[in-house]
């Protein structure tokens, strides 16, 4: 028999949910590939740390860009590869999957997904949103008539829902996560200090300084990158204040998202929301503080899951065996 599978298909990392087993596997969603030949030469963490270190012939490609396949063939190569990892499949049977995908996306983008779900060796493939899913995952019971608010925060985008009744009542999904704050931290670096840094430093940054709030004794770091004016190696160091000030404009689009939401929402929702707090979910909400920055702008209790990272990929098994127990019932 093949066993169901739960998929996080994130911008940044995959991660894969077997029934019975829990999360098996997470990776970088990055493909190493030889532009000369078009050969897949590495997948995932193999793939990540070629990143910004490859020969002009090997190019290291993310293949999902905001949440959503930017390239079709190289996703589709990058799952086939990752399910034959896992060994799921049965003797004549293939996985049933479960994918999850930001609120915002189009049918094209939808159908893409589904596709290349199918393509790598999946049976009958769901797609869910992520939100809702992420919720299932850090716990919440969403099949009740409450409101429940997910803020979940990843690479490629944030999505922010309010659940009730097993289903999303209000939404938005920006385009703005942990790979934008990654690109603001460079970019602030490089106008400062007139350093060049690559993708893995400004990641390394976000996860040692990252900061949504201001602090009184910012720790600080050494960063080494390639000085704009001569084109040497350089070394310069940075403080939590500054990493503040590079993320501050990013955090504060997606609260505004956040407030648009609530905004939206019928009262009695709201009033359920103010007793249960919102939930934050996603690689981005271990930032330092940002549970605070939110509980500050949107005057509610905020809490981070447990284990944000594996919340999308958890919830999309959860879900899986959820309603294989209804068709059971049928």
């Amino acid at each position: 028999m093949a066993k169901d599978i739960g998929i996080d298909l994130g911008t940044a990392n995959v991660l894969i949910y077997v029934q019975g087993k829990g999360i098996v596997l997470n990776e970088p969603s990055v493909v190493a590939v030889d532009t000369k030949t078009n050969k897949v030469l590495a997948v995932g963490s193999e793939a990540y740390r070629m990143v910004g270190r490859t020969p002009s012939n090997i190019r290291a490609i993310r293949p999902l860009k905001d949440g959503v396949i930017s390239d079709f063939d190289v996703t589709q190569e990058m799952l086939s590869y990752f399910i034959g990892k896992l060994s799921v499949k049965g003797f004549m049977s293939k996985p049933n999957i479960m994918i999850c995908a930001p609120t915002n996306i189009t049918e094209i983008e939808r159908k893409a997904i589904i596709q290349a779900a199918e393509q790598s060796g999946g049976g009958k493939v769901y797609l869910e949103y992520e939100p809702k899913v992420a919720a299932i995952g850090a716990g919440l019971d969403i099949f009740k008539p409450r409101g429940n608010m997910v803020i979940d925060m990843g690479g490629g985008t944030s999505d922010i829902a309010i659940l009730s009744l097993g289903d999303i009542v209000s939404s938005q999904s920006i385009r703005m996560a942990g790979d934008k704050m990654n690109s603001d931290i460079a970019s602030y670096i490089k106008n400062k200090h007139g350093l060049v840094i690559g993708e893995h430093t400004a990641e390394k940054i976000k996860m040692e300084l990252g900061t949504a709030l201001r602090v009184d004794d910012p720790e600080t770091m050494d960063v080494r990158g390639r000085d704009v004016a001569t084109g040497m190696p350089k070394q310069i160091t940075v403080n939590e204040n500054e990493i503040e000030e590079a993320l501050h404009d990013t955090l504060e689009q997606i609260v505004s998202a956040a407030v648009n939401v609530l905004e939206t929402i019928p009262p009695e929702l709201a009033s359920d929301i103010i007793d249960r707090g919102i939930m934050l979910t996603g690689g981005t909400s271990l930032l330092k503080g940002v549970d605070q920055l939110f509980s500050a702008r949107l005057k509610v209790p905020v809490v981070v899951s447990q284990d944000p990272l594996d919340n999308v990929a958890k919830g999309a098994g959860e879900m899986l065996e959820r309603m294989q127990k209804t068709e059971r019932k049928k």
